[in-house]
């Protein structure tokens, strides 16, 4: 079937780092540009996104930063994206949700002028959901082909649920499925268990969806700047984090997950600080009394001395006299017998003075 075009449609497809429009960045896009006479032509880039990509997220696209980190930046290609665009209308999958608001937020960041009025945007998926809804009703029509009666009362609606799952079981026992990382299975069958493995795609933490399990079964968050981080990871590096959530507007038992990680990582760590050996004091040697003396002797300035117990030191009185000088008397040099040389010395003196 060919499509009737006035102008040309080009259908596109990005790869990113995540899907929060704000913060992650395009690893990959592709545009199918279809002519209004049949003709396609077709460009594919690689991008770096100047970002890691989280391991998770290169599980489904199956692009990892050894990929791409020779690629140039989307700034270098934003140009040559936008004149193969041209007037194009745009198509995609999801495309009104996140490819094209991402592509605009590339666009604005480098600086490239991409006019998105007088375009039209198809949305395959927005097609998909409402031809095929995804409410009960249209569940128990489609695999029960009856109308529930009394519509939206608690025991009706119940009761049609567990016979659209008896119906299910059924229906795909035998059918095989793909998930996103090519991995074929039969994951329908009437086993509770598997189901509830095959029903929980995303393996929430917390059911609000905030926390996901990875496949080593860690807990990773899923919103804001930490989004594909451990949840351990982010307490490590940023433990306020913790307390940004149990006080910001969060389901409780979203809090109550949280709590129960952050308090086996808080323990985690006590045990690592109890774990490390701890170093021994050096020893102290017991000194002698007479070295103990000593250095505290030598520490410590000396109290001064009793004027009664120790007194002053006496000194001569210069005898300019006799030109003689002023020295102090020695405690250790012992008195000398008075002789008769010395009587005459002092008699003589006597008689001078007279």
């Amino acid at each position: 079937m060919k499509l009737n075009l006035k102008r040309p449609l080009a259908f596109f497809d990005l790869e990113a780092t995540g899907t929060n429009i704000g913060i992650d960045r395009i690893v990959e896009i592709s545009i199918i540009k279809l002519n209004p006479d049949g003709s396609e032509e077709v460009k594919t880039w690689r991008v770096n996104p100047e970002m890691q990509i989280p391991l998770e997220t290169s599980l489904v696209h199956g692009i990892y930063d050894e990929d791409i980190k020779d690629e140039p930046a989307f700034n270098a290609l934003a140009e040559a994206v936008a004149a193969f665009i041209g007037d194009s209308d745009l198509a995609g999958y999801n495309s009104n949700k996140f490819d094209i608001p991402m592509l605009m937020e590339e666009f604005l960041r480098a600086g490239v002028l991409f006019d998105l009025q007088n375009r039209h945007f198809v949305d395959v998926q927005n097609i998909f959901h409402q031809m095929e809804q995804r409410t009960l009703k249209a569940a128990y029509q489609f695999y029960c082909k009856k109308d529930i009666i009394n519509a939206h009362s608690a025991e009706a609606d119940t009761r049609a649920t567990m016979e659209v799952l008896l119906a299910q079981i059924e229906k795909y026992e035998n059918t095989e499925f793909e998930d996103k990382k090519g991995n074929r299975s039969k994951p329908i069958v009437n086993d509770i268990e598997a189901l509830h493995k095959f029903t929980n795609l995303n393996s929430p933490v917390d059911f609000a969806g905030r926390m996901v399990y990875n496949d080593k079964g860690e807990e990773l968050f899923n919103f804001g700047k930490h989004k594909g981080k451990r949840v351990e990871d982010v307490f490590n590096m940023e433990p306020s984090y913790y307390s940004w959530m149990m006080n910001g507007d969060f389901p409780l038992y979203t809090k109550r997950k949280l709590e129960e990680i952050y308090s086996r990582w808080n323990a985690k760590r006590v045990a690592e600080r109890q774990s490390k050996p701890v170093q021994p004091k050096p020893v102290e040697v017991q000194a002698k009394p007479e070295e103990v003396k000593t250095a505290e002797t030598a520490e410590k300035p000396s109290a001064p001395k009793s004027v009664e117990n120790h007194p002053k030191k006496e000194f001569h009185k210069p005898d300019n006299r006799n030109n003689q000088q002023n020295r102090p008397f020695k405690k250790d040099e012992p008195a000398k017998p008075v002789n008769e040389d010395m009587l005459k010395m002092l008699a003589d003196k006597f008689k001078k003075g007279l």
